[in-house]
């Protein structure tokens, strides 16, 4: 198995710790952003590598866009070993670092 196959695999296991964890708080749900992708984001996105997902933050029913709002969950995120956008001011971003790349 190749290396970025592996690295796939287990992003997907960290997404769901990553859900699971976000059900955990009080109020706070999750909708699906952009996951894989062909086009739209900027060249050399991990998103073309299924290495990297955008989520829909809502906190007592209200969608929230700010980053500072995602920290928590960025946060944990980086606990695990992923990369939160949240660092570039792309909070919504959760990724895992996968040649150079965030």
């Amino acid at each position: 198995m190749s290396e970025l196959r592996e690295l796939q695999s287990k992003f997907v296991q960290m997404v769901g710790k990553l859900i699971d964890h976000a059900y955990s708080m009080d109020g706070v749900e999750l909708t699906f952003g952009d996951a894989f992708a062909h086009d739209g984001h900027m060249k050399g996105s991990l998103h073309y590598e299924r290495l990297a997902i955008d989520l829909n933050l809502f906190v007592l029913g209200e969608y929230k866009s700010d980053t500072e709002s995602y920290r928590p969950l960025g946060e944990y995120w980086e606990s695990i070993g992923g990369a939160w956008g949240g660092r570039f001011n792309d909070g919504n971003h959760f990724s895992l670092a996968y040649g150079g790349r965030k």
